[in-house]
Formats: C-alpha cells, sequence, structure tokens
C-alpha cells in the first residue's frame, strides 16, 4: 500500500454537508459523481495531498443507507492507494483477510476498487483503490 487516497463519510444530505465541508475547509468540492452500481451520489474535496469523500445514498435499499440507518451519519471507510490492485487482493485473501468483492470494480474518481470486509479489519471498512490507466 502507497497512501491513503480518500477518508469516506457517509452523508443523509450531500448538499448540506457540500456546504459544512466547504466552510469548514474553506474550499469548495472539485468533484461530484453518481455511482450508479453502487446507489451513491460522491463528492470529493482535496485538502493538500488529503481528499475527503462524500457519501450519499441514491437508494435507500444500498449500502450507504443501511449504513446510516445502522450507525448514523459519520465515517465511512479509510482508502488506501495500490500499484496493482489484483496483486494486492491476492496477497490479502493469503494473509486470511475476507474480500468484500472477488474482483476490483469501477468506483468513483477514476479508480478501480476492492473493499474488506470490517470483522476481520477491527470494524473499519478498509477500501482498496488504484487509479484506472
Amino acid at each position: 500500500m502507497k497512501n491513503v487516497e480518500h477518508i469516506g463519510i457517509a452523508v443523509k444530505d450531500i448538499e448540506a454537508a457540500e456546504k459544512l465541508f466547504s466552510s469548514l475547509f474553506n474550499s469548495q468540492p472539485y468533484k461530484r459523481e453518481t455511482i450508479a452500481s453502487e446507489f451513491v451520489e460522491t463528492s470529493f474535496f482535496k485538502i493538500n495531498e488529503t481528499k475527503i469523500e462524500l457519501l450519499e445514498a441514491t437508494d435507500p435499499n444500498s449500502a450507504i443507507a443501511k449504513f446510516i440507518e445502522k450507525k448514523g451519519e459519520g465515517f465511512h471507510h479509510i482508502a488506501f492507494e495500490v500499484d496493482d490492485i489484483l496483486a494486492e487482493m491476492e496477497r490479502l485473501k493469503a494473509e486470511g483477510f475476507v474480500l468484500l468483492n472477488e474482483k476490483p470494480k469501477p468506483g468513483a474518481d477514476n479508480k478501480l476498487v476492492c473493499f474488506l470486509h470490517p470483522k476481520g479489519t477491527n470494524g473499519m471498512l478498509i477500501e482498496l483503490c488504484q487509479e484506472i490507466r
């Protein structure tokens, strides 16, 4: 793993959250994107090299909607950048980690992504990200 790629925050209302974080960071989001396959609207902020991803559910049965219903708004996941997502997935499986998807899938911000099950990572949802080349 290279570095933290972004921190994901689950929100009920992305427009209200954008206003709040715009005030907090004194900057505007650089990108908003809908990921139809995940039923989520995303908004990205960048503070120096740190990215913050806001996630709003677009369907009441989506993972983000269920997360907010169970835990409320707030920290959802931490994403780590990797050079070779397939190799990293294989390495982590060999180490005993449970992957939530067997193949990388397209994610936001031009990334291939894979998630690790929180039961094997001290309750934290971890995302692997590789830039789509």
